[in-house]
C-alpha cells in the first residue's frame, strides 16, 4: 500500500467559517497517483472539524445556526476558567467531528452526487492545519 500526506493551513478572518476543500483534496489525490483506496481528512485542532454535506445555498448558514443553538457561546463554561473563551468551539467540534474518510475509486474521490468536503472553523483568526492522507494502490 502506498501513502501520500499533505497539510492544508488555514487562518480564517472570522471566528467561525466553513470552507469547501473538495477541490484541494482532489488535487492532492491526483498528485498521489493512488487510484484505489481512501482519503483521510482530519482537522488537527480541537476547535475545528471536517464534515461531508451538500453545497446547497443556505445550508452553511443553517448548519451554523443549528450548532450555535446546541452549543452557544457562553462566558460561564468551566473551560473558560483556564483563561480561554472558546468552550463553545470545543463543543461544536464534537458535534461536527474532526475527520472524514472518503473512498477513492479510479483515481477520484467517490462522493455522492451532491457531497462535498468542508473544513469547519469554530475558533479562527489564528493559524491551524489539517492533514490529508491518501492511502491505497
Amino acid at each position: 500500500m502506498k501513502t501520500h500526506t499533505e497539510y492544508l493551513w488555514f487562518n480564517t478572518q472570522n471566528l467561525r467559517e466553513y470552507i469547501n476543500i473538495t477541490g484541494k483534496i482532489s488535487e492532492i489525490l491526483a498528485k498521489s497517483g493512488i487510484k484505489e483506496g481512501m482519503a483521510l481528512v482530519s482537522a488537527m485542532h480541537i476547535t475545528a472539524g471536517v464534515y461531508v454535506n451538500d453545497a446547497e445555498s443556505g445550508l452553511i448558514q443553517d448548519i451554523d445556526e443549528w450548532l450555535e443553538n446546541i452549543a452557544p457561546f457562553n462566558i460561564n463554561y468551566r473551560h473558560h476558567r483556564t483563561g480561554e473563551t472558546n468552550g463553545d468551539a470545543h463543543l461544536k467540534s464534537l458535534l461536527v467531528g474532526h475527520e472524514v474518510i472518503v473512498p477513492v475509486t479510479r483515481g477520484a474521490l467517490d462522493l455522492g452526487p451532491w457531497q462535498q468536503v468542508y473544513y469547519a472553523e469554530f475558533d479562527g483568526q489564528r493559524k491551524k492545519r489539517l492533514i490529508i492522507k491518501i492511502m491505497g494502490e
